[in-house]
């Protein structure tokens, strides 16, 4: 699971980010244009968003994403408690709102429940694709029956395009999910590993379920 926490108070920022990294993958950001620049590569399955925020607020982002047709469930993180900024934030796209100050077992708490409703994060942590299921917890295998082994990069593309099935993904979201805008590889990797994971799934015939859409990216479907 990617997240993405939007926050400008900095050592706040990275608290959260420490909180948060145990459970999840987080990506970080510390005003509003970069927060909609983030948000609109669609790859995270929730955003922690601030209000107030230099350059854009948080509102005004969340309305720009929601517009485009970005669902990603979001929540509002801040300290504007007024029953008029909560309504505010829930009318504006929001999935839920939590006030500062916090405790970090109810902010994962709240981020796992959206997660949850959301359809990202099931109560066991499987993902299923017909006769392929992907257990979360244990990141463990099994295709027709058979458990296979993947390594742990691998099992992370199986299970994005499990969640996307039916949709194209670009190199560039499946590169910056998978490997992260950090990385220190280059976008050519995703080829290689597409690669190896259709060797993985070619016993199960699954592999041509991964369809290449020349010029642009992968889609996982049987049809």
């Amino acid at each position: 699971m990617r997240l993405l926490v939007v926050e400008d108070n900095l050592p706040l920022l990275e608290s959260i980010v420490q909180l948060l990294k145990d459970e999840f993958e987080v990506d970080q950001a510390s005003d509003g244009e970069e927060a909609l620049f983030l948000a609109r590569q669609n790859i995270h399955d929730a955003i922690v968003l601030d209000v107030m925020l230099p350059e854009m607020d948080g509102f005004q982002v969340l309305k720009t994403i929601r517009k485009e047709g970005l669902t990603i469930p979001v929540l509002f993180l801040t300290a504007r408690d007024s029953l008029e900024d909560r309504v505010k934030g829930l009318d504006s796209g929001g999935d839920d709102y939590l006030v500062k100050p916090f405790q970090g077992a109810e902010l994962k708490a709240r981020i796992r429940a959206l997660l949850r409703r959301s359809g990202s994060l099931t109560t066991n942590q499987t993902v299923k694709y017909r006769g392929i299921e992907l257990f979360g917890k244990e990141r463990d295998i099994i295709v027709d029956g058979e458990p296979i082994k993947l390594t742990a990069k691998q099992y992370e593309l199986l299970e994005y395009l499990i969640q996307n099935k039916g949709a194209i993904l670009t190199k560039e979201q499946i590169y910056d999910r998978v490997w992260g805008f950090d990385s220190d590889t280059t976008i050519a990797i995703v080829e290689v590993f597409m690669h190896h994971l259709r060797k993985k799934l070619e016993p199960f015939g699954y592999h041509a379920d991964i369809k290449t859409i020349r010029g642009v990216g992968y889609m996982l479907d049987e049809k």
